[in-house]
């Protein structure tokens, strides 16, 4: 079952195109990754996703209703977004800030103890949000997006300003969310998010997909057809797969000759850089 279907849509600002074409699907229970480099038109395609933007040409439903109908009260019940764009109130707490979200979706009070503990803030509920470094205010807008427990997530750059630490933290929060049933729509340019995270992808430049599926699948597709191996003496070949170099390849291992044998395959990373001509930050 498709969560979000995408035909054909462009987006223009002027005389500028900013998405050109773009279809895909997200099923779900996906996580699906949109990976592309600043300005390409990642966060454009989540307003146009959430009724923010009304797209140029082409067409997009969520949960098979058109994209536009996602301003109404009842199908803003059903997912939770993280953009840059989102706000905080900064003359109250966190707890304060979060409260407020309990009350719009009607919500319990345990609500806020466990989406706290999903960012790890619990020990920190009762700063102000003024006070707060930025990767704690990445956190609080995070814990407003899924304390209703979305169906259906959307984040743009959701660990951007966090630490290792705290990124781990949010990365097995959100396996747990999506393994309960949320479809997650994560737009990042941080290739090894993208690969620890997500089931797809789509490489984004310029307005258009350059390349989609699983990360495993791209990998596969851009991969050298060759091995690198290294021996015990120092000594290194890069052997095209064939019959020739299996039989070589045996007599070193018979031989007890290989202390490094792999096969030349590129990183999400080096597939982006190759798609987009775009150095990773």
């Amino acid at each position: 079952m498709a969560v979000i279907q995408v035909e054909h849509i462009g987006k223009k600002f002027g005389q500028r195109d900013v998405l050109s074409d773009v279809s895909f699907s997200i099923h779900k229970g996906e996580i699906f990754g949109f990976l592309g480099p600043s300005g390409s038109g990642k966060t454009t395609l989540i307003k146009l996703l959430t009724a923010r933007l009304n797209p140029t040409s082409g067409q997009a439903s969520v949960f098979n209703e058109p994209s536009e109908m996602m301003h109404q009260s009842a199908q803003k019940m059903r997912f939770g977004i993280l953009t840059d764009n989102s706000g905080l109130y900064e003359r109250l707490t966190i707890e304060e800030n979060l409260n407020l979200y309990r009350q719009l979706y009607d919500l319990p009070e345990s609500s806020m103890d466990t989406v706290l503990h999903f960012v790890n803030l619990s020990g920190e509920r009762k700063k102000k949000v003024n006070l707060l470094s930025k990767g704690m205010r990445q956190r609080v807008l995070l814990a407003c997006a899924i304390i209703h427990e979305p169906e259906l997530l959307f984040l743009d750059e959701p660990t951007s300003a966090l630490d290792p630490i705290n990124t781990a933290h949010i990365y097995k929060g959100l396996r747990s969310l999506n393994e309960n049933g949320t479809t997650i729509f994560l737009t990042t340019h941080d290739m090894a998010e993208a690969e620890l995270l997500c089931n797809r992808v789509a490489i984004l430049y310029q307005g258009q997909i350059q390349a989609i599926g699983t990360p495993k699948e791209l990998k596969k597709q851009h991969r050298d057809n060759a091995v690198r191996v290294e021996l015990i003496n120092g000594e290194a070949y890069e052997l095209p797969i064939n019959e020739e170099a299996a039989d070589k390849i045996a007599h070193w291992m018979k031989s007890g000759l290989i202390d490094r044998l792999e096969t030349k395959e590129p990183t999400l990373g080096d597939i982006f850089i190759k798609m987009t001509g775009s150095e990773l930050l």
